[in-house]
């Protein structure tokens, strides 16, 4: 797959600031070529603080905590009626900041998922330990557009944060997220049909079952923006923007 040569901090406005956050810990300050070296920080997030262990580098760009998450979190807690009880998978979890939160302050059953790579998972775990949950959260390895290692899947909300990176990737993530819909067998008998969700003007009082709720904040192209939320209309996905750059796509 194609990596990113360039610095993460440049793919971000100046004003779209990362929460206050401070250097904890250095982890094999001179690694070698099969060590991986780690930072560890402080992150502020609503009513609480995580620890978090980040890559110094990671080829899959798994190695940090992006400025958007922090806005998804806030506008998820002010939403948070609409996603308690949910069943959940994050796609693209990175460090698992964001599933870790989310599970410790809203008690979401919660899935993390990045690509097939050891390194992420183990990393998943550790930040999990760090935060005080054990076991660590349920992780899947899967690489969009591979198929996935479940073949009914169950959950009823899929979130992401920050993900729209690499373009060549967007047919990949669509007909992961594709599968994740057309696939779906609700637990418990639990769904809602979209047109109970709908109110008169078009906009969500609520989220269908199942849906995908992203936040998008990384600075890119509008053509290269555009081409996912086309990519998704061909392959029969709704795209609704309900927020601050959170956008909501089902079937």
């Amino acid at each position: 797959m194609d990596i990113a040569l360039f610095s993460p901090s440049s793919l971000f406005a100046e004003d779209d600031s990362a929460s206050t956050s401070t250097p904890f810990l250095y982890q094999n300050e001179e690694p070698t070529e099969t060590d991986q070296s780690y930072v560890e920080r402080m992150h502020q997030f609503p009513e609480m603080e995580l620890l978090i262990r980040e890559f110094s580098f990671h080829q899959l760009n798994a190695n940090l905590l992006w400025p958007g998450t922090f806005a998804f979190v806030e506008w998820l807690v002010q939403q948070r009626s609409w996603i308690e009880g949910r069943r959940c998978i994050e796609l693209g979890s990175g460090t698992g900041a964001l599933a870790i939160f989310l599970k410790k302050a809203l008690h979401l059953d919660i899935t993390t998922s990045d690509y097939d790579d050891q390194e992420i998972e183990d990393n998943i775990a550790h930040n999990c330990n760090a935060n005080g949950i054990t076991p660590p959260l349920p992780h899947i390895k899967h690489s969009w557009g591979d198929t996935f290692p479940i073949s009914i899947p169950d959950w009823d909300l899929v979130i992401a944060s920050d993900i729209l990176l690499y373009v060549k990737q967007y047919p990949n993530l669509i007909k992961s997220l594709s599968f994740l819909f057309k696939s779906y067998k609700p637990k418990d008998n639990k769904a809602g049909p979209l047109t109970e969700n709908e109110q008169s003007d078009g906009t969500l009082r609520g989220l269908p079952w199942p849906a995908f709720l992203m936040s998008w904040r990384r600075r890119i192209g509008k053509e290269d923006e555009s081409l996912f939320f086309t990519g998704c209309e061909s392959a029969g996905l709704q795209v609704k923007h309900i927020g601050s750059r959170v956008y909501c796509i089902t079937l």
